[in-house]
């Protein structure tokens, strides 16, 4: 294990000089995110194949490997959430928690309400949906703008 933080850190050290030559953290961060990913794709190319790893390198849970096999991931909250609006899905109010639900049983995905608020309130600040206070339990709801 050590051996390969060694070597990590000396190959880091070589595209330093690159890397901060970009002023946008956002850029030198997706730039050492594909080093990365090329690094790991070479490793288990090098490996016998008999683990599957996702793309920061740990070992994926059983129920996980078929979307690695496929070359497949389940789409994330944001895409979900976007498909949703194209949809009747928030021309009533839905809490968190609803939405969430839905996910689960409509594409499979568990995703933590706290996954879920931070996106729902950039399209409520987007005016892609509003976002009111339920007068039962005080938590927020959203609905379509």
């Amino acid at each position: 294990m050590s051996k390969h933080i060694e070597k990590l850190k000396k190959q880091l050290v070589e595209v330093a000089e690159v890397v901060n030559s970009f002023q946008s953290e956002a850029v030198q961060v997706r730039i050492i995110d594909r080093l990365l990913d090329v690094m790991i794709e070479s490793e288990r190319a090098d490996a016998d194949g008999s683990e599957i790893f996702s793309k920061k390198g740990r070992k994926l849970r059983p129920d996980d490997e078929n979307a690695a096999n496929t070359g497949r991931k389940k789409p994330g909250a944001t895409k979900i959430l976007n498909q949703l609006l194209s949809t009747d899905f928030f021309d009533e109010q839905r809490s968190i928690s609803s939405i969430a639900n839905y996910c689960k049983e409509q594409f499979d995905s568990d995703f933590k309400t706290s996954e879920l608020s931070g996106i729902l309130l950039k399209l409520a600040n987007e005016n892609k949906l509003r976002r009111e206070r339920s007068n039962e339990n005080n938590r927020f709801e959203y609905i379509k703008a």
